[in-house]
């Protein structure tokens, strides 16, 4: 079967979409997969428009007003300017039962896009003081669009459907400009899981280091919390000629960020879980012979359950404060929360694993590793049960280590996948709504 990627692409930038047999061995509802097979086509369309006109979180309104005017035209009450763009989709289906939530981000990222597609996105805007290109180099206008063929679907089924379903589009998922609220923190402070009060949420994510057809899951923690650590080492300055006048906060930056190493190497449990402790950025002095009075260090700071969580971000404290003190400095630390942990529900997981194996077939569902990336799908995980998953989007054949990573330049799709994405979807809230109205 060819898939439908390859409408508008010229000839040298097919990529490998067509997408074998695999699509033939889902055991999906027949219904569903003929509605989603049916909207494929507009899908994709959704997609690249979304990609073209790439935007950053908090700023998604171009892409909110395309989403509510569908969910308008498919009959769903809809509420917009939730948590800054946001857009929520409520489809009332025809029996009495459960309120389950599907969830897409929104939001691009500041990348100028090198792969030349005829949808390329040329957008450009300022971002912290300086001019970027803007690209969707994670997915989530994918994520969008899929969501949109989702709702397609699901409002053809209305009558049939025992309960209700919340359509969250949501913005800012890579995180809020600076000083500002955003992404799923503020959509669940915003009531997203209320009014109707949501039971289960699902959501998934394109992987583009995973072939076409594949989904994956993990019961537990899947992606690491995320914290972002900011140190301020404060010394005192003097001429660069004579350091012995100085407290060189310079020098005692250095030895912090070597110091921050030996607490994943030689504090955490390894075989436990994984952790990171990265910095990121070191900002300090204006002159190469002047020592300047400050140091700004920012790092991340990723676990894979609440007790390294807190462990991370004790160890900071101590080896920063100890290690610029031994220098002659202070420094001062702080720590604030990103994203809390992707925990998928391990009774939830268990009772949607046959909706995913009879979508995708048996052989295409497997168990992942834990990753270190991060999402703010557990926002939606900390109030209701959830299941979040992977999507392979990388075409057939194709080496994962040749592919562009994900926040990237060259970062690629195969449009393939597109189906498959919306089909587990639709599944997901039917056999959920109808199982649990059964029980």
């Amino acid at each position: 079967m060819l898939s439908a990627s390859r409408i508008a692409l010229p000839a040298g930038l097919l990529l490998l979409t067509i997408t074998s047999g695999w699509a033939q061995k889902n055991a999906a509802s027949p219904r569903i997969t003929t509605l989603a097979a049916k909207v494929e086509p507009q899908v994709i369309a959704w997609r690249r428009d979304i990609h073209e006109h790439a935007e950053l979180g908090n700023r998604e309104t171009r892409t909110a007003a395309l989403v509510a005017a569908e969910l308008k035209r498919l009959g769903l009450e809809v509420q917009t300017g939730v948590a800054k763009t946001g857009v929520i989709g409520i489809l009332r289906g025809g029996k009495p039962g459960p309120v389950v939530a599907l969830r897409a981000d929104m939001d691009g990222l500041p990348v100028t896009e090198e792969r030349k597609v005829p949808f390329a996105s040329k957008e450009r805007v300022l971002y912290n003081g300086q001019e970027v290109g803007v690209m969707h180099a994670c997915g989530h206008d994918a994520h969008t669009a899929m969501l949109l063929g989702t709702a397609n679907v699901l409002s053809q089924m209305k009558n049939d459907l025992h309960g209700t379903v919340k359509f969250l589009f949501q913005p800012a998922e890579e995180g809020p400009p600076a000083g500002e609220e955003g992404g799923a923190a503020l959509l669940v402070k915003e009531g997203a899981l209320d009014n109707p009060k949501v039971d289960a949420v699902f959501g998934l994510h394109v992987n583009a280091q995973t072939e076409i057809g594949q989904l994956k899951y993990r019961a537990g923690g899947m992606m690491a919390s995320s914290d972002v650590f900011t140190v301020r080492v404060k010394g005192k300055s003097a001429h660069g000629a004579y350091p012995w006048l100085a407290v060189d906060p310079v020098v005692a930056a250095a030895q912090v960020v070597v110091a921050l190493q030996t607490i994943v190497s030689r504090e955490v449990e390894l075989t436990n879980d994984a952790a990171v402790v990265t910095v990121g950025m070191i900002h300090g002095g204006v002159r190469n012979n002047i020592i300047p009075e400050q140091v700004e260090l920012t790092g991340t700071l990723r676990a894979l359950n609440a007790q390294t969580r807190e462990k991370l971000r004790q160890s900071v404290q101590r080896v920063v404060t100890h290690t610029a003190e031994a220098a002659g400095a202070t420094a001062e630390v702080t720590i604030k929360a990103a994203a809390p942990l992707t925990y998928n529900d391990p009774q939830l997981t268990a009772r949607m694993l046959p909706t995913l194996r009879n979508v995708a077939g048996a052989g295409s569902v497997s168990e992942m590793k834990a990753v270190t990336g991060a999402e703010d799908f557990g926002c939606y995980q900390e109030k209701v049960p959830g299941l979040f998953l992977y999507l392979g989007a990388m075409p057939l054949g194709v080496d994962p280590a040749t592919t562009a990573p994900h926040h990237t330049a060259g970062f690629f799709l195969d449009e393939g996948s597109f189906g498959l994405g919306v089909r587990t979807l639709a599944q997901l809230a039917v056999d959920y709504l109808n199982n649990s109205s059964k029980k």
